[in-house]
């Protein structure tokens, strides 16, 4: 699996490069002096953002990351160079948090931050030349580097996110209403990375969603994929919750709905002390009942009011695979996600 959502890394800034320690000794300067010049700077840690990578795969295989060290300073008054910057491409949504998981940095809406500052470049003996001592012989070393342990964690950035079982119909959902083209088939677990898609709604408005992988009981503890992916639905203002009510699954669609919002209330129970968390059920849900092409109206309807009865939920319904009632569907949500984004 290609797609790495979280690393844990160390990340170095280049040293000052020392001062020189130099005096002239050309023959046509008889009394010579100091010409000992100046270490160079040591490079930067730069993260910029990139919105043409989707992944931290780039950042798995190695630990430590460092930028370029000042070069030395030389003889007749010549500075070394500065060390080159260490630029770290990550993809839009990271987050940049110590070792002990505090955000230091979120880059969502950014483009680029300087998270740590090479050292100093040293002086050499010429600069410290006065008319009390003609001939210093010391120079500064170069500045220490700045060394950071951090976890470079993605949260997908979507207006909307689409959360359900497996095989609920998340991946025939987006590539329905998107360009998104998403593995679709009859078992669990089809989809293991998060899928983007961007929908169009008329002419002017469009919006992006994501559907979540494996989201089943016990998400939150670890079981199936879940608890691995549940963090992307966090920049999100909208769930859409999609429910098989098909019956081929052998499970009852209100006992599907009970048990992943009991995953989203531990999941923010799991992070509420997480620095700038917003806990997930807060947010906006729409209950979406998906494959009503394979059940009668009578049955549709009956599932309906059972929802309404216990959680006073007014359900849309919808069919991923033959696109009934898809459209009347986007026109809700984009009309929500627009509300949400004004609101900001």
């Amino acid at each position: 699996m290609k797609f790495v959502d979280e690393v844990k890394i160390t990340i170095k800034s280049g040293r000052g490069g020392p001062g020189s320690i130099s005096f002239r000794r050309e023959s046509f300067a008889p009394r010579g002096g100091p010409d000992g010049g100046n270490g160079g700077k040591g490079g930067d840690v730069i993260f910029k953002v990139s919105r043409h990578i989707n992944s931290l795969m780039e950042y798995k295989n190695l630990r430590t990351y460092s930028a370029e060290s000042g070069k030395p300073g030389q003889s007749v008054d010549c500075s070394g160079s500065d060390g080159n910057d260490l630029i770290m491409v990550v993809p839009e949504g990271s987050v940049i948090r110590s070792a002990e998981g505090e955000v230091l940095y979120d880059l969502a809406g950014l483009e680029e931050v300087k998270v740590l500052s090479g050292g100093r470049g040293g002086k050499g003996n010429a600069f410290f030349k006065n008319s009390v001592n003609q001939a210093p012989e010391h120079a500064q070393p170069g500045e220490e580097c700045q060394e950071l342990d951090i976890i470079l964690e993605l949260k997908l950035i979507a207006d909307v996110g689409i959360i359900g079982f497996p095989n609920a119909g998340k991946s025939t959902l987006i590539s329905r209403i998107s360009a998104a083209k998403p593995k679709i088939a009859d078992y669990p677990f089809t989809t293991l990375t998060p899928n983007l898609g961007v929908v169009k709604v008329g002419d002017y408005s469009n919006f992006v969603v994501a559907d979540i992988p494996g989201l089943i009981k016990g998400a939150h503890q670890g079981v199936g994929l879940g608890i691995m992916f549940l963090k992307h639905i966090e920049r999100t203002s909208l769930f859409l919750h999609l429910i098989d009510v098909s019956g081929m699954s052998g499970r009852d669609p209100l006992q599907d709905y009970e048990d992943l919002q009991y995953e989203l209330k531990m999941y923010d129970e799991m992070n509420l002390d997480k620095d700038g968390f917003f806990p997930l059920m807060e947010r906006e849900q729409i209950v979406v009942l998906n494959k009503i092409d394979l059940i009668s109206k009578e049955q549709l309807e009956k599932t309906k009011q059972r929802f309404k009865k216990k959680f006073g939920i007014d359900c849309q319904t919808v069919s991923a695979a033959t696109g009934k009632l898809t459209q009347e569907l986007l026109v809700t949500v984009a009309d929500k996600v627009l509300k949400a984004k004004d609101a900001k």
